[in-house]
């Protein structure tokens, strides 16, 4: 049900002034466009014009859901929730939205030809009423927090019920909702229903002012998350390929600067006393790729790079993997496990890849964007938290010393999620009653 709303003259006002600043974004948005695609940069094609509303791809059918992700990490969460909806219908046609190109390779990744894959236009009005007007999504979710005024507005216009799915609301994020009232208070107010994954964001999202009877807890879909069988029989072929048997693994995933020095200079202290360790690194964004290579370098690491498919040797110290969709296949091999952007402070990311697999978890301060999720996984003793190199070496000593201990640390990751399963089937029931 789409609720009534009419906004005041101020909030008219200040949604076209948002509106105008477009004008002012968008040439150079379009010149940056241009420019990459004379340089043929990777991502950049036709597809790419959908950020202006152009949609290269056939008009969609009358039932279209349509889902946005930011990016990888969105794209990843809804993957369960997206192969029920995919299982439940058969005439629905699901096109996914991100904003990166990292994004929409995820999205072919692992959903193939079976949903569309398009990039969300820029938040002109204009552009958001072309998108909708050629994609005719019948439902539109958002998944966890990407927030724009004039789709959700347009939305709203074209009577589109629009839900936020796994919610997360930040209070960092409630306080700049807060401090611009006429743009946002709209926005929320258009909002048909929010699922939110925590107790946290549900009253951020009360603050807010979203009312009672849109919020639902339905607890985090990545709860749900559950190892493919594709997976398991990639981690096998890493393993086989690279020469992994008997090695004991430190696996740093999702590592943004400066977690790999960090990582490295506790790897290289812990060398010394266990000479079969070797550290795998999974940088988050694939432009770092070369720049953690360079760093390595600089320092004489030995390493091997996944891309060039070379097993590794007694030697070895450093398998970076510079490719991307193989995380949760190397937690799968992983002795110990260290979630990156919790050290830089990115608010971390998700714990419960490696805990899935029964690997014990190491993660920095910087949890914000999963709190319940870390603090769940803290309070069973499947994650402990470092805050550097020395740190992370006396945890790493303490769990290669006591194989029964870092057994029990990762049998208890696996337990969290079997006792907090149930969100996905929760956010059905929100979007399709």
């Amino acid at each position: 049900m789409i609720t009534s709303f009419k906004s005041s003259t101020k909030q008219k006002i200040v949604l076209l002034g948002y509106s105008l600043l477009w004008l002012l974004i968008i040439p150079f948005a379009l010149c940056h466009f241009i420019f990459q695609i004379i340089r043929r940069k990777p991502g950049y094609t036709k597809a790419r014009l959908s950020r202006y509303g152009l949609t290269v791809s056939q008009d969609n059918p009358k039932d279209t859901l349509h889902i946005h992700c930011a990016s990888v990490g969105e794209v990843v969460a809804i993957q369960n929730l997206v192969e029920q909806l995919l299982a439940n219908t058969l005439k629905q046609q699901i096109i996914i939205t991100t904003n990166t190109t990292t994004g929409a390779d995820r999205v072919r990744l692992l959903f193939t030809d079976r949903v569309e894959h398009a990039y969300l236009p820029y938040d002109f009005p204009l552009f958001i009423k072309l998108f909708l007007n050629r994609k005719r999504p019948t439902k539109v979710l958002i998944n966890e927090m990407e927030l724009w005024p004039n789709l959700c507005h347009q939305c709203w216009r074209s009577n589109i019920p629009i839900f936020i799915i796994n919610g997360r609301m930040s209070e960092k994020s409630t306080k700049t909702y807060l401090k611009f009232p006429s743009l946002f208070q709209p926005m929320f107010e258009k909002i048909t229903a929010v699922c939110a994954q925590g107790q946290r964001d549900y009253e951020n999202y009360l603050t807010l002012g979203v009312s009672p009877d849109k919020l639902t807890l339905t607890n985090n879909i990545k709860f749900d998350l559950t190892i493919s069988a594709h997976d398991m029989a990639q981690s096998q072929t890493i393993q086989s390929n690279f020469d992994l048997e008997q090695r004991l693994l430190i696996v740093a995933g999702s590592t943004h600067e400066p977690e790999e020095q960090i990582l490295l200079d506790a790897y290289l202290a812990l060398q010394k006393d266990y000479p079969a360790l070797l550290l795998v690194i999974v940088p988050r964004h694939p432009q770092r790729f070369e720049k953690v290579h360079q760093l390595l370098q600089k320092q004489n690491i030995t390493t091997v790079l996944m891309s060039e498919q070379k097993p590794c040797t007694p030697n070895t110290q450093v398998l970076l993997c510079d490719q991307m969709g193989k995380l949760r296949s190397i937690y799968a091999l992983a002795d110990i496990s260290f979630v990156g952007g919790s050290i830089a402070d990115r608010g971390g990311h998700n714990a419960l890849e490696p805990a899935a697999v029964g690997v014990p978890i190491l993660m920095g301060e910087s949890t914000y964007n999963n709190p319940a999720i870390c603090q769940a996984l803290a309070d069973s003793g499947a994650l402990l938290t470092v805050t550097d190199a020395q740190q992370i070496e006396s945890a790493c000593k303490n769990w290669l010393n006591n194989p029964q201990q870092k057994k029990q640390a990762g049998d208890a990751g696996k337990q969290v999620l079997i006792l907090n399963k149930g969100a996905i089937q929760k956010t059905l029931n929100v979007i399709t009653s």
